[in-house]
């Protein structure tokens, strides 16, 4: 018998311990769980996601969104040079030798002839010319009245009239003038051209748009509307849209004019450029300058006629920058391109897409971090594959963005939703562990120390199934219960003090209470004398194998309570104590488990006609005989151990309480 109920016991020990699976609940309500559970991603994704978007309302992310733009042009693989555009660069050697600045007007004169012989598509005089620089001014007069492809330029401030710079008054009295404005944002750098500007209520041609327009209407190519919107016109294979105050990463912006996202081809020194000299000694090819557009300006350090652009890098006292001639070459390389080529112009959402854009990026990582928490079967609050799901999806947003804007010439948000993105990861985490302490807190409260720790982990790790709200679910499951009571526990009470009776009860309790929890029972409650042990909960058992391994660990639970109460009353023998008796029932079948009580107060407990018929068995015929320990179960308890453990039938008794009768069983020592 003693092989028998040690074959039992290394049983009962070891358990397979497989997550609940309540298949009772409906769609509805599974779906209602699924809601609850995911609430704080419901909340935590449209407040980051709305906090980031006033952000970006605000202008506080502007200068990083810019700063994305700026390096997507960097990584961009440098684009072929532009053939049809040569700049005739005057540049330090060239002042020398003029020993002048500005140019004198007879040099000038000779430099246009020069290139004029090269018979060009158009010269752009990208050099202010208002006034005479003598010597030579009648034989630059001269050459701008025979000239009808060059274009001069002027700079207009209808703000501040007393900066604004005239034309060339021969150039001007020929419509040969074009305004070579360039609008600089609040980090110096220029990302934008212009088509059109304003002048007192006139419309004036962009310097590059002048001179794109020679080119275009040589290949006979002429710009005409496409929508009910005059600002938006279609000129060969380029459909060209006015930016506006918002577009892309800019917030309240000055969209005056007609302006647009340039696409620059690349950094400086990206257009073939010769000097003055150059062509003043003819040391340039005779056919260099045919059929090509021709800019002229100064590209010496000493005149600062650079700007920043998205290639001068993120330091801007030591970037660096581009010669404004090439500027608005860039621009005029920009037209052709799409007009001729349909190279991508730089494209914006509209703000509600922008929106929504930023929302989803937000969602995206309050899921990844909710999803991701259960990764590699450890529950934790931010794991590594926590930390790498958000690295993989963060590359992943700059990656597509970077994409979107190589190929087809997309601006699309970076920073708001890598801000969302990152934020509602950061606030889902701080949610998950908030909600992990209140759980821990939950379980902690429940159990205590009435389950060994192998069941608490357990526990903890099926708490996805086990909690909702803050409490325990109700569940119905099968478990083995047992309940223990002293015999004659009333007369030792009468006999003894109150203090020695409250040692001597709380010997026996814990010893009680350790053989349970050394048997993976769990302590239900303790009832006076009276104690109340589960097998099988609270984590549900799916096989009857399990079912089974729960019975046979309950009734060698009880049997080693007889032990150690043999050992118990031998001790209190000796010191002179009372010792006693106990009587225990033991029944396998339905219970429901759950939380009861109020939110102040909440006891894990075992409901149901199983935990009623194991209370009978206990209190059944006290005067039938069972030695020290007198242990009665249930046929669905017999059934699973009769082959480990020796029993007696007492046959099928009515039990107080019942109508029908109950199989009884005496499991012998």
């Amino acid at each position: 018998m003693t092989a028998r109920r040690d074959e039992a016991a290394a049983r009962s020990v070891t358990k397979p311990i497989d997550k609940g699976n309540d298949d009772q609940d409906g769609t509805a309500r599974h779906l209602a769980t699924q809601i609850w559970e995911w609430r704080g991603v419901w909340i935590i994704a449209p407040t980051v996601a709305g906090i980031a978007i006033a952000l970006r309302l605000s202008g506080s992310l502007q200068h990083w969104e810019w700063a994305a733009l700026d390096q997507f042009f960097r990584w961009r693989p440098l684009e072929p040079t532009d053939e049809r555009l040569v700049i005739v660069g005057i540049n330090e050697a060239d002042l020398k030798q003029a020993r002048q600045w500005p140019i004198p007007d007879a040099i000038l004169a000779q430099l246009i002839e020069k290139i004029k012989a090269q018979k060009p598509t158009a010269i752009g005089l990208d050099l202010y010319r208002d006034l005479p620089v003598e010597p030579g001014y009648p034989a630059l007069k001269k050459v701008f009245e025979t000239t009808p492809n060059l274009v001069g330029i002027e700079k207009l401030n209808d703000e501040d009239p007393n900066s604004a710079i005239a034309p060339p008054p021969v150039l001007a009295q020929r419509d040969q003038v074009a305004a070579n404005n360039l609008v600089v944002d609040a980090d110096g750098k220029l990302r934008r051209g212009m088509l059109f500007l304003e002048k007192e209520g006139q419309t004036v041609d962009s310097f590059g748009l002048r001179l794109a327009w020679f080119y275009l209407e040589a290949q006979k190519i002429y710009s005409q509307p496409t929508t009910n919107d005059p600002r938006v016109f279609q000129w060969g294979k380029a459909v060209f849209r006015p930016f506006i105050a918002n577009d892309g990463g800019y917030i309240n912006a000055d969209d005056g004019g007609y302006q647009f996202l340039l696409n620059y081809r690349g950094a400086a020194g990206q257009f073939r450029t010769v000097s003055m000299s150059e062509v003043l000694h003819d040391q340039i090819s005779p056919d260099l300058l045919k059929n090509r557009i021709v800019l002229i300006g100064s590209t010496a350090s000493s005149l600062n006629d650079f700007f920043y652009t998205p290639y001068s890098g993120d330091e801007i006292t030591t970037a660096a920058r581009t010669p404004g001639v090439e500027v608005q070459a860039n621009i005029v390389s920009h037209i052709l391109s799409a007009a001729l080529e349909g190279r991508p112009s730089i494209k914006t959402w509209s703000e509600p897409m922008e929106g929504v854009w930023i929302f989803l990026w937000s969602c995206t990582g309050a899921v990844v971090c909710w999803m991701l928490r259960d990764a590699a079967g450890v529950r934790k609050v931010l794991s590594v594959w926590t930390i790498l799901g958000l690295l993989v999806v963060g590359v992943g947003l700059v990656g597509g963005s970077y994409l979107a804007f190589l190929i087809g010439g997309w601006w699309i948000p970076v920073v708001p939703p890598l801000l969302a993105l990152l934020g509602s990861a950061t606030a889902i985490t701080g949610y998950i562990a908030n909600v992990e302490s209140e759980n821990r807190q939950t379980v902690m409260n429940l159990f205590g120390r009435h389950v060994t720790p192998q069941i608490a982990q357990a526990i903890w790790h099926n708490r996805q199934e086990l909690l909702k709200e803050g409490r325990i679910r109700g569940r119905q499951m099968t478990a083995t219960v047992l309940f223990s009571d002293l015999r004659g526990f009333s007369s030792v009470a009468e006999v003894i003090d109150p203090e020695t009776l409250m040692s001597w009860l709380n010997d026996y309790m814990e010893a009680m209470a350790q053989v349970v929890l050394n048997h993976d029972g769990v302590i239900d409650k303790f009832m006076g004398d009276a104690v109340m042990a589960v097998f099988g909960v609270p984590i549900q058992r799916l096989t009857t194998d399990q079912i089974a391994s729960d019975a046979i660990a309950a009734v060698s639970c009880a049997l080693a309570m007889a032990d150690r109460l043999d050992i118990l009353n031998h001790q209190w023998q000796q010191e002179g104590r009372p010792k006693t008796a106990m009587r225990i029932g033991i029944a396998t079948g339905n219970v429901v488990t759950g939380s009861l009580g109020s939110s102040q107060r909440l006891d894990y407990t075992t409901l149901g006609d199983t935990v009623n018929i194991a209370a009978r068995l206990e209190s059944y015929d006290k005067s039938l005989d069972g030695g020290v320990c007198r242990i009665l179960i249930n046929e669905e308890t017999y059934q699973y151990i009769k082959e480990f453990f020796s029993t007696k039938v007492l046959g099928s008794m009515i039990l107080k309480g019942r109508e029908q009768p109950t199989a009884i069983y005496q499991v012998l020592r």
